[in-house]
């Protein structure tokens, strides 16, 4: 069905430089003339509505995830009602826009918007966030900094937006519906596969950096519950006895000077996705390297990520040259040579469960594993002759799962990319879907907030899993 979608028979000029053309039997019209800024007082039973950046609006309780700080006044809260329009004025230019399906409460950074006679909020939601697709939202923002923009009411209202045909503007939305929902569940489907192997995987490198190669030698007690019995010939370390640990900070984005023109490598916690880090996309200057306490991280050391609700907490990689890091990383240096980068690294990666159990403080989410966890903590070390044959032995054994996760997260790539592009294609009228619409079995519906995805978090998760 999406394959036989095709263009509109005419097209006209828009004036909108985020889509130059439009159908020629749509209209433009100010968002404001489409929809009321309202303003409500909060009721008692109010729970807190957040929205996200993948266009989810829901009651904070709904989408079960950790890291939320509640407010400890609710200063200008006000009141939100299903159905109603919901913009982030900060983070719109990310997708932070949607259509709420609870009513609520939530801060004066939202813009709360109801829908005027002939329009519909969902095509509207996914209008605004096309324009934060192109940019457009970024273009208009009267911040200075990236992150600090400002698209609130007046802002959106000012617009001016396409305007189909009420009921065409509804047979957008169910199209949209059943097709994101198809794709939405395909990715699903493929990430579960994806988790599947990386146990599969996980299992394989935790026997090997732990029991070794030969089942047959003599084991020995080590006292630590994750290592249990390794065997005799190796030995338990702790990090601090044969490594440096320490972290690094971010330098002001409002200084340029730490920024512009900037030579050394600068990481964030997302490189340790990557498991060998061979560049690097950000680089400070030796005004910053000296002014903001960061340090010099040798090539050869491992990155630890340390801090996040996300699964890169507990995630590690070896760096492949001089740079320096934010806080949310630690390095761990060997001093003593007793060990490869290389084995290193798999051994942090076989131990991933138990570096993230040392951040449950006391049974509560710290959300953080700190230097002196890693420190502390104890990692089984065979001579350094067996440490190169087990790390050919395990990428032997995973070959076959690596390059399967490889393929599989490609496809979620694309299927990503291709639901962008279509949702894209068919608001702003390169598609006509009016004839597909009808054609949909009357299920066709959106998925519950139970069952939604965070496209916003999805290529995190991708590359972590890819990692892991």
């Amino acid at each position: 069905m999406i394959a036989d979608l095709k263009p509109y028979a005419e097209y006209k000029e828009s004036g909108l430089l985020w889509s130059p053309i439009i159908p020629a039997h749509w209209h433009e019209e100010r968002a404001k003339r489409l929809f009321t800024k309202m303003e409500r007082p909060v009721r008692d039973d109010d729970g807190v509505v957040t929205c996200f950046r993948d266009g989810m609006v829901t009651l904070r309780k709904n989408r079960r995830l950790a890291g939320f700080t509640e407010a400890i006044y609710e200063l200008g809260y006000q009141g939100i009602r299903r159905g109603d329009l919901v913009i982030h004025a900060m983070d719109a230019f990310a997708g932070a826009v949607g259509v709420s399906d609870s009513d609520g409460k939530a801060t004066p950074v939202y813009a709360v918007c109801q829908a005027r006679s002939g329009a519909n909020a969902y095509y509207y939601a996914f209008i605004v966030r096309e324009m934060a697709r192109s940019q457009w939202i970024l273009a208009l923002s009267r911040g200075i900094r990236e992150r600090s923009t400002d698209f609130r009411y007046a802002a959106f209202g000012g617009q001016r937006v396409p305007f189909p045909p009420p009921e065409e503007q509804a047979a957008i939305v169910r199209f949209l519906d059943w097709a994101t929902g198809r794709l939405e569940r395909t990715i699903r489907a493929k990430r579960k596969v994806i988790a599947l192997l990386n146990e599969q995987k996980q299992a394989i490198i935790h026997r090997a950096v732990t029991r070794g190669l030969d089942p047959s030698v003599f084991l020995k007690p080590t006292g630590t519950p994750w290592l249990g019995d390794i065997p005799q010939h190796w030995e338990v370390w702790r990090v601090s006895h044969f490594a440096r640990v320490g972290n690094g900070s971010t330098p002001s984005r409002a200084n340029p000077g730490y920024w512009t023109k900037g030579v050394c490598p600068w990481l964030n916690s997302s490189q340790v996705n990557r498991g060998f880090i061979d560049s690097a996309d950000q680089f400070v200057t030796a005004a910053a390297l000296r002014e903001c306490h960061l340090p010099k991280v040798a090539a050869g050391s491992v990155l630890v990520a340390i801090t996040g609700q996300g699964k890169t907490r507990g995630m590690s990689a070896v760096l492949g040259f001089e740079a320096t890091i934010n806080q949310h990383i630690a390095f761990i240096t060997p001093r003593v040579p007793i060990t490869t980068a290389a084995f290193l690294h798999l051994a942090l990666t076989a131990a991933y469960l138990q570096l993230r159990a040392s951040s449950e403080d006391a049974g509560s989410t710290k959300g953080a594993i700190t230097c002196e966890d890693l420190k502390r903590f104890k990692l089984a070390i065979p001579p350094l002759p067996e440490q190169d044959e087990l790390l050919a032995r395990i990428q032997a054994e995973t070959r076959t799962l690596t390059h399967a996760i490889s393929r599989l997260a490609r496809e979620i790539e694309l299927l990503r990319e291709y639901r962008t592009r279509l949702v894209a294609d068919v608001v702003t009228g390169k598609l006509d879907v009016r004839e597909a619409a009808a054609k949909l079995p009357d299920e066709a519906q959106s998925e519950t907030a139970d069952e939604a995805v965070d496209f916003g978090d999805e290529a995190e998760i991708i590359d972590e899993e890819i990692a892991a």
